[in-house]
């Protein structure tokens, strides 16, 4: 083969290569994103900000490159509890879990009554079995040093083998929060609330806490019973009726006279009965059983009487016991402005005597 052919063949090689083949000059990258092309693709991305430094939420560690503006890896916890109310009287053959008397009868609303609003889908309702839902209830993380600080907070799906889940029944909860320390209380809008007697150690990976069997222990003295509940669960005390954080039989308020005032001024109650039950998704139905009742079998007064009087601090059995929730009192901002301004009148006052 001739050098002259060589040559031609060479140059023929390529034009043929140049061609066929594309590229993609490199690029400025803005830290709005950019768009890059080359009439034969087109490329579309956004990105954060360059890191120069290392970042780390406490488990995983993010170094240079470029990232989101800042990491957040959320924690999650799975709570393990029990209400007290739907505890009592099991259905037969299911003593070890809850009833869910409020899902067969379509009460529990979509919406979270507590102050997130967070809202479930109707097909969750329909699970049945160990996984039903029994009702909502609201978790909340409390900072570590000061547990009157509530750092975050959620409503969760109570099941009836007491597992909280998020809303779309199965997840654990998560909460967009750094690894590290945290008291976790549980509430129910009329259970006595509870919380963990210590800061717990909280990451990405799922922490399982079982307040249920005292592998977790309680803020507080006698802050959950097992007054009806199967053996060896300890659960949340059933009875608030009125919401003040207590329940009582006598005085003013207490949770008797709320139940009584609300079944006997229920509109369809027209006569005024004593023997009247009120349906529903209702702040006095105690146990749960989407009917309060004052009078009759398993009624709701009866189960706070019970409550009171055997109490394990309530040594001499007096009606008159109150049962407070054992949760450190969270003060709000506006008073804590109140306390300030009280505080400050009354340096005020002391300067000019």
């Amino acid at each position: 083969m001739s050098r002259t052919f060589t040559l031609m063949l060479l140059m023929i090689l390529l034009v043929v290569v140049n061609a066929t083949s594309q590229s993609i000059e490199r690029q400025v990258i803005g830290s709005a994103g950019t768009t890059l092309s080359n009439a034969t693709v087109t490329l579309d991305f956004t990105i954060g900000e360059p890191v120069i430094t290392t970042i780390t939420n406490g488990t995983a560690i993010v170094s240079q490159g470029f990232h989101q503006g800042s990491l957040m890896l959320a924690i999650k916890v799975n709570p393990v509890v029990f209400l007290q109310g739907p505890a009592l009287n099991p259905n037969s053959g299911e003593e070890s879990l809850m009833r869910d008397d409020l899902r067969v009868a379509s009460y529990i609303p979509n919406t979270s009554p507590y102050i997130d609003g967070l809202v479930v889908d109707n097909s969750i309702l329909t699970t049945t079995g160990a996984n039903a839902i029994v009702d909502w209830v609201f978790v909340e993380l409390r900072d570590a040093t000061t547990n009157t600080t509530i750092v975050d907070s959620q409503s969760g799906l109570l099941q009836r083998d007491g597992d909280i889940v998020g809303v779309d029944g199965v997840s654990d909860l998560e909460f967009d929060q750094p690894a590290g320390n945290y008291f976790v209380a549980i509430k129910h809008r009329n259970h006595l609330g509870m919380m963990t007697s210590t800061a717990i150690s909280l990451s990405s990976t799922t922490t399982a806490l079982d307040f249920t069997d005292g592998s977790v222990t309680t803020y507080g003295t006698n802050a959950q019973t097992t007054i009806g509940t199967p053996t060896g669960v300890s659960a949340m005390w059933a009875g608030d009726a009125n919401d003040d954080s207590k329940i009582n039989l006598i005085g003013s308020p207490n949770d008797n006279r709320e139940i009584t005032d609300v079944i006997l001024n229920d509109p369809l109650n027209i006569f005024g009965l004593y023997g009247f039950s009120v349906a529903g998704y209702t702040q006095v139905d105690m146990n749960l059983s989407g009917d309060a009742q004052i009078i009759g079998t398993n009624n709701d007064v009866r189960l706070i009487n019970d409550n009171i009087l055997n109490n394990p601090s309530n040594i001499f059995g007096l009606y008159g016991f109150t049962i407070t929730e054992q949760l450190p009192e969270v003060v709000s901002s506006k008073q804590m402005a109140r306390d300030k301004a009280l505080l400050a009148k009354a340096k005020s006052l002391t300067k000019e005597q």
